[in-house]
This record gives C-alpha cells, structure tokens and sequence, in this order.
C-alpha cells in the first residue's frame, strides 16, 4: 500500500507534538512496508539523518528545494522493504504563477470541481473562506493547498492521510483529483488549542475536513468525544488510535547534573491549552515551603511574558527558570537533569510529552484533561485546576525520594511498551478497511 501524507511538520520542521507523531507514525509505517509519499510546507532544502529501526543505517532524507518545482521521483529513503519521500511546496503561490485563465480564486475552483464532478458534503465555497485570510498562516495554507493538486495529479498512491487542519483543504483536493479515499487524523482541535471557541475559520476548516473524510483518526477517546459532541461527526467513521513512543533516550551519563537540588520541569508550549499558569502557582506554594527546589519552564509560546512578569511578581528570582524553545539533545539533556515532569494541560488530546518523561525515568503528574491519562497507570493524575493538590503530589515527591525512584522506574517500564507498531498496525487496519469501503 501506498500513502499520500499531508502534514505540517516533521522532524526538523517541528514545534511540537505533531511533529514527533508523524515522525513515530511514518517510522512504523515503512517498517511494516508501506511506502510514504510525505508532503510538508518546506522553504529550502535541510538534510538529516533519519535512522532505522535497527538504528543501524544512517540514510539522508532530503526535502526537495522549491527552487527545483517538481521532481516528484526523487526516493530519499530506501532499503530493500522500504520507500520515503519528501515533496516540496513552490516558494511561489499558485494563484499567481498559473491563474491566468481565471479572475478569482473562487472561480479557479469553482471550475476545478465542476471539471471534476466532485459534490462535496460541505459546500467547497465554504472551504476556501475558512482559508481566505490576511494572516501569514492561512496564506501558507492556501498555498500549500493549491500545491496539493499537482501532487496528487502525480503521485501514485493508494489512500490521502491528512493530519490536522493545516493540511485538511489538501487532503480534499487529492481526494477530489484522485478519487481516492481520504483520513483525517485530528491530533488537536481549535477548542484544545484556544481554550475555548477560538478562530472560526480553524472550526470550519476542522468540520469540513472530517465531515469529507472516508475515516476520522482521533489520538484518542477524549478527543473523539469532543469531535463527535462539538462537531457532530458520523461516530461510524470514526476511529480511536492512542499515540505512542519509541524510546530513543540519549543519556548524558558523563554529564553534571545542572542542578543538586530537586528539579520540577515543565516542558512544552506556553499557551493557555498547556496550563503553565497552574504549573506556576504550584512552585510558589511549593518553594514556600521548599525553598530549594528548581522549577524549569521549557518552552515558547503567547503566554511566555505573563509567565515571566508573574514569576517576577511572586519573587520566584532563580528558583524558577525559563530555557525558552528547546529542541533535539537540548530536551532530551533537559529531561536527563529533571526529577519530576509535570503535564499541567487544561484540554490534552493526547500528550507524547509525558511518555518521554517517563522514558527517563521522571517520576510524572499529568492532567486528567487529558488522552495520554487513557494509556497509563504509572503516573499521578490531577484536575488540572487543582493547584492544592498538584502541590500536594510534588511535595511528596520531593519528600520520599525512595518512592520517586520508584515510580519514575514503572513509568520506564510501562512507557516500553507502549510501542508505534501497535498504533501504526490499527492506522494500516484504517488505511484497509477504508479501501474497501
């Protein structure tokens, strides 16, 4: 079988979780023999080492440069049972380089379904305003979506697998091009992200992407219940693949710890979904008490001023640190010099963050808001409003160290077995029985 993947990152493209799960996803994939055309919305050309299973083949994957438009047959990644792909986006919009022929975008597609004879279960008018926009991420999405036509013009492949709404509108023009069924993997939707209702645009792009799609992937029950509650998708389509992770660790065995005293970390994006407000509040009632302790902010995002005024405001001086974006060894070095993590997410569709705590041997706390809480035992699990009892929990952490080994121990134990070949055969059974249908 053949997959033509849509997707927004991808190892080193990456800001987050999406990133390491298609990296996890596309990794079990070609190991149990499908071939992977994957297409990102890459600027220039990057080179990395991409390593086998085995770990030990260093190949290098290659994203192909803009500059050279469309040489779709270039095989980046090959063994003798497997294929890998990248496919690039023009650095030049479509809409200005090949629209001659039409005066709006609207008309261009207009004519493209017509041409196509593609109904649509949501109007595609509707689509393309969720994309219309003055903002540079919805110009890169319609980019990338007008790019995905050619692709899929091109490309050979079997089934469209599209993950999160960036690459949604994508997903629906291969599908109209090719007649080829289409998944749409929802790793996180906007009232996740937002906290609340959010863009608009995002929603609707949300619900006409799963409503078009053959199958829905959700990362978990959670977020299938809030797809099915809060946009109203076909439950018959939809299916619960729990995320998963392969355990790489880079131990920093020769290395210092940074700190003697016990370290608290929190690692991932600075934003109202992450909670890193209540991760806050938790240390200063902690550091009442114990003043000793080390918190550690790791990360970026909106929130990242307020945090650091209110830290200043609750003299927290040293006591509570920020590293800013980490990425690579950087986090991996982090976690090596960390005791506890803690997942403090108001909404978490799932949290791979906290299995690769765990794959350190972290003794870890996450939210109860949260999919990841579905797949393991061996971590303590707390409303993520519940500041008291956060404290409580880190507190006894750092009081019985006995008993934090422990639990970091279980969680490594547990976190091994939590495998991307288990997810990736349920995402192949997906692929299959949507085929058919």
């Amino acid at each position: 079988m053949k997959v033509l993947m849509f997707t927004w990152e991808f190892p080193p493209l990456i800001s987050g979780g999406l990133g390491t799960a298609c990296y996890g996803i596309v990794k079990g994939l070609l190991k149990q023999g499908v071939e992977v055309d994957l297409v990102l919305p890459t600027r220039e050309e990057v080179y990395f080492p991409m390593r086998t299973e085995s770990d030990v083949d260093t190949l290098p994957v290659k994203f192909l440069s803009p500059s050279k438009e469309i040489e779709f047959t270039n095989t980046v990644f090959k063994t003798s049972r497997e294929k890998f792909e990248f496919v690039g986006v023009s650095s030049v919009p479509e809409s200005y380089i090949s629209m001659k022929e039409v005066s709006t975008f609207y008309e261009y597609f207009e004519n493209f379904t017509e041409r196509y004879d593609y109904k649509s279960k949501v109007p595609f008018r509707e689509v393309l305003n969720n994309i219309m926009g003055s903002e540079n991420i919805f110009e890169k999405v319609k980019e990338f979506t007008l790019r995905a036509q050619r692709y899929a013009q091109s490309l050979e492949y079997d089934i469209i697998h599209a993950h999160d709404w960036l690459t949604y509108p994508a997903g629906i023009i291969a599908k109209t091009v090719s007649g080829k069924k289409l998944v749409c993997h929802i790793h996180a939707t906007e009232f996740d992200r937002a906290g609340g209702a959010g863009d608009i645009r995002i929603h609707n792009i949300e619900y006409s992407g799963m409503t078009d799609a053959d199958a829905v992937i959700a990362v978990s029950r959670y977020t299938a219940e809030m797809v099915i509650s809060r946009y109203l998708i076909d439950t018959a389509k939809i299916r619960v693949v729990h995320n998963a992770h392969n355990i790489d660790i880079q131990e920093f065995e020769n290395k210092k710890r940074l700190f003697k005293d016990p370290v608290v970390l929190f690692l991932g994006r600075i934003t109202l979904q992450k909670g890193p407000d209540y991760f806050l509040e938790a240390a200063r009632i902690i550091l009442e008490k114990y003043p000793k302790v080390r918190f550690i902010m790791a990360g970026a995002g909106d929130m990242e001023k307020k945090i650091v005024h209110k830290s200043a405001k609750y003299r927290l001086k040293n006591r509570f640190l920020f590293t800013g974006f980490l990425n690579g060894t950087h986090v991996a070095e982090m976690f090596s010099n960390s005791d506890i993590y803690v997942l403090s997410s108001v909404s978490e569709p799932f949290g791979i963050a906290p299995l690769e705590a765990m794959s350190y041997s972290l003794a870890t706390i996450i939210s109860k808001q949260s999919g990841v809480a579905e797949v393991i035992q061996n971590a303590i699990k707390v409303d993520f409003w519940d500041v008291k009892l956060l404290s409580d929990h880190i507190i006894e952490l750092i009081e019985k160290p006995d008993y934090r080994k422990k639990l970091g121990a279980a969680g490594r134990h547990e976190v091994e077995l939590i495998k991307w070949d288990k997810a990736c055969t349920e995402i192949i059974d997906v692929y299959t029985k949507t085929v058919k249908r």
